[in-house]
């Protein structure tokens, strides 16, 4: 039987397997964090939006354009190799502004995007492709006359680097990075707790970020596990954390050291820990952690399983299977311009999912702590529950057994010991500790998607401007990858790495 459903999703950007904690379920945001914007000018014409790579993460941009921002924002086109795919996101269109039926906006093919520019008028593309593909897709729209929208990561590579901002250059247009963790509250408020100088100059930041091993694992089963479309993680995920510490600190990175490796998932590991033989793929497999039923999730159904006879990608790969070339256990230091200094760490097999931040400075220090998905347990059938209300209910009735259920161990462990929250505190020296209040957002991602949607789609109607300085552009994308394409060439050679000597097309 398949995997037990995730619960409904609370929001299209979320992929089925990240935690959805209750800081991401907000729907009226606090006024500290939620812009004011103008009412729209009655004669003011919509833009016009084309969406290029239509997966799993075009969700998002989606609902925001025929849902919020419908009345500043108009969907005219597809862009993707797989009509399979494009025929899912036009029915969500059609449901969504209310129609009959889909939407039946016009497909093009990748090869046919300067042709899509021209003939449906397009203003702006917005990018959800593989990572790899990012500065193609970007440098085609700019020169046919759009500006970009594009998701995280800006690029993977220093190639990839020099063709945005040769393009950028040519043609003076726009490139909009969606840095959605800008947003989330919590991030936010550590971000305000450092620019105003409560403690002091910034000396050093310890970030450290676990994945469980249900959301870290699906980076294993997708285009991910393959350093040349995705960069590896130090790119693909770990772009939001370096572009999260640029922006804390309003400094650049200069330095990289990496070291790390594949020690948890691929068929090497598994064979070391005797795992047995393994499935190729997730669908149809029950009562194993690790697989993923596309069929559990309508979603990946949908777009994936249903999709796959076009081009032949399977979104539920084995995680113990041949062919990985990405790390899943990595740590760095990072040196900044200013003299500051970060240790980061990401794991992508943590038993529970959040993250640490330790910000020090001369007065003082922040502390950061979030916990996103305290822990990940097993139904009655082996299989992980990924719906938090589902473990708070299964953790008391273990608990009052005197242990834990499926996934548990030892009596006595209760996983309600590592509860969802976040909790920031400011220590000055000298002086005891402060809570931080930590204001409520709307949305995924740390209650931060909302708030940027909003930004994307009418940061010229805001009524003030940002003094959080959140909206990111193209150059916050490369010192963002900079990190992680100086770490990838510090873990192919074993040495620190300059970022100035990667040659990214400008400097940071």
């Amino acid at each position: 039987m398949p995997a037990t459903p995730p619960p409904a999703h609370d929001g299209a950007d979320q992929n089925p397997t990240a935690p959805r904690p209750d800081s991401s379920r907000g729907t009226l945001g606090d006024a500290a964090v939620v812009p004011a914007y103008a009412p729209v000018p009655a004669d003011r014409p919509r833009r016009r939006y084309a969406v290029v790579g239509t997966g799993h993460r075009a969700g998002m941009y989606v609902g925001a354009i025929t849902g919020e921002h419908a009345d500043v924002a108009e969907l005219v086109a597809w862009c993707d190799p797989n009509p399979t795919r494009m025929a899912y996101h036009d029915a969500e269109a059609g449901a969504a502004l209310g129609l009959s039926g889909p939407a039946g906006l016009p497909t093009y093919a990748p090869e046919d995007l300067e042709r899509m520019i021209a003939d449906e008028m397009v203003d702006v593309v917005i990018v959800t492709t593989p990572d790899v593909r990012h500065a193609e897709y970007i440098a085609r729209a700019q020169a046919a006359g759009a500006d970009v929208v594009v998701e995280k990561p800006l690029t993977t590579t220093a190639a990839g680097c020099r063709t945005v901002t040769e393009s950028v250059a040519a043609t003076g247009r726009d490139v909009v990075m969606t840095f959605n963790y800008r947003y989330a509250p919590r991030n936010s408020t550590l971000r305000e707790v450092v620019a105003g100088g409560e403690i002091g100059d910034v000396t050093s930041v310890h970030f450290e970020w676990v994945l469980d091993t249900v959301h870290g694992a699906d980076y294993f089963r997708r285009w991910h596990r393959e350093k040349a479309s995705s960069g590896g993680l130090l790119v693909h995920k770990s772009s939001h954390h370096f572009d999260l510490v640029n922006w804390w600190l309003g400094d650049v990175p200069t330095r990289v050291y990496a070291s790390g490796g594949l020690r948890f998932y691929g068929d090497a590991n598994a064979a070391a820990r005797g795992l047995g033989p393994r499935p190729e793929r997730g669908t149809g497999v029950s009562g194993d952690p690790f697989a993923l039923d596309l069929r559990s999730d309508a979603r990946l159904d949908a777009l994936y399983l249903q999709a796959e006879h076009h081009d032949g990608y399977l979104r539920d790969r084995d995680v113990f299977t041949p062919g990985i070339t990405i790390e899943d256990t990595l740590s760095l230091v990072v040196d900044y311009r200013r003299g500051a200094t970060m240790t980061y760490s990401l794991v992508a097999n943590g038993p529970w999912e959040g993250y640490r931040v330790v910000v020090n400075g001369t007065e003082g220090r922040a502390e950061l702590d979030v916990v996103e998905r305290g822990t990940v347990l097993l139904d009655d059938d082996g299989n992980a529950l990924l719906d938090p209300s589902a473990q708070v209910d299964r953790a008391a009735q273990a608990a009052g057994a005197g242990g834990t259920h499926g996934a548990g161990g030892a009596g006595g462990e209760d996983p309600r010991l590592r509860p969802n929250g976040e909790r920031l505190l400011v220590q000055r020296h000298w002086h005891a500790p402060r809570e931080v209040p930590i204001p409520a957002g709307i949305g995924g991602h740390g209650g931060g998607d909302a708030i940027l949607l909003k930004d994307v789609f009418r940061r010229d109607l805001r009524l003030s401007d940002d003094q959080l300085g959140r909206a990111a552009g193209y150059r916050d994308g490369l010192r963002a990858v900079a990190v992680g394409i100086a770490g990838n060439a510090s873990l192919a050679t074993g040495q620190a790495v300059r970022i100035d000597d990667l040659d990214l097309g400008e400097q940071l």
